[in-house]
């Protein structure tokens, strides 16, 4: 009789082990870049486990995955990544019927351009899909930017869109905590409000300096602050840019009001400061991959604190 209670007990003690493991089983959360997890760290429930792919100081653009990350695609509930204009190593991937269904593009949403992978250049061109500088308004588009510059997160505003598509789609998943993931929203909402006033009252001083860049990734947030960009070193990372254009942008430098280059630690600095060599102007280092910011729920408001932080470095006074 004590052996069949026991073998009872120990049966209905099993049970409900794995009945609270299954409860407790996280949602498993990939993301293709860290800004992106920042989006999703800002809203989701603390069921959520989050893997990003592209680590710092790796390019989105030839990223080369290992096989674990691999794994975690197979095994996500959902996957957001900006679209295949960013991180042209997944659209082959997650282009396929595999991963269809829990795929989201923040730049596209479901809908998603077909992109010719041998090049990388999209079949039918920028244009065709009358791409916006879509704000909070009318984010359910599904469509964030106008297709030129993806570093659509750069933008709080975009970044908002991105963050309450993420909220939609972690709140569809089975057993999502949708009291905490509004609160989450709420809170970040609340939270992001505040920081642009404050960082559209920091940067004043800065509106009439001209702002140069390494690559073309800063334009998001250079408008919606209202600053002024005069140029670009390279419209390609990947490639030395021609003569041509070296000479345009030296030439822009010499007659700009205050010249500061932003600069990326992705990217080789010997190569810009050849560039700038005999020429007066002020460096400054931004990061669009936030390689240093925490991945917490407030990491997204701390990364646009860091951009602004690193453009008033450009002042006069802030300079060393």
């Amino acid at each position: 009789m004590f052996a069949k209670r026991y073998a009872g007990a120990t049966a209905f003690g099993l049970a409900a082990l794995l009945g609270s493991a299954s409860a407790l089983a996280a949602s498993q959360v990939v993301t293709s870049l860290k800004p992106i997890e920042l989006l999703v760290k800002a809203v989701a429930a603390d069921d959520v486990e989050v893997t990003t792919l592209v680590p710092p100081g790796s390019s989105p653009h030839n990223y080369t995955m290992k096989p674990s990350q691999r794994r975690a695609l197979e095994n996500a509930d959902a996957i957001f990544w900006v679209g295949p204009e960013m991180e042209t190593f997944l659209t082959r991937l997650l282009g396929g019927s595999e991963f269809q269904g829990r795929t989201y593009s923040l730049m596209h949403g479901e809908d998603v351009p077909e992109i010719d992978t041998e090049d990388g250049h999209d079949d039918h061109g920028h244009d065709d899909h009358g791409h916006g500088h879509e704000k909070e308004e009318d984010h359910d588009a599904h469509d964030h930017g106008d297709g030129d510059d993806p570093h659509i997160w750069l933008d709080p505003a975009l970044a908002l869109g991105m963050t309450k598509d993420i909220h939609r789609v972690l709140s569809q998943l089975e057993g999502a905590d949708t009291e905490a993931l509004d609160a989450n929203l709420q809170r970040f909402e609340q939270n992001l409000s505040a920081a642009e006033r404050d960082i559209t009252t920091r940067l004043k001083p800065v509106a009439e300096i001209s702002l140069f860049t390494y690559h073309d990734a800063f334009t998001q947030f250079v408008e919606h602050y209202g600053l002024k960009l005069e140029g670009i070193l390279t419209l390609n990372p990947e490639l030395s840019p021609g003569a041509r254009h070296i000479a345009e942008v030296q030439q822009k430098l010499r007659n700009a009001n205050q010249p500061c280059l932003l600069t990326e630690p992705q990217f080789n600095r010997q190569w810009w400061r050849s560039i700038t060599e005999g020429l007066n102007i002020t460096f400054s280092t931004w990061d669009p991959l936030a390689t240093d910011i925490e991945p917490d729920r407030d990491g997204y408001i701390s990364f646009q604190h860091g951009l602004a932080d690193a453009v008033l470095k450009c002042l006069p006074e802030n300079t060393q």
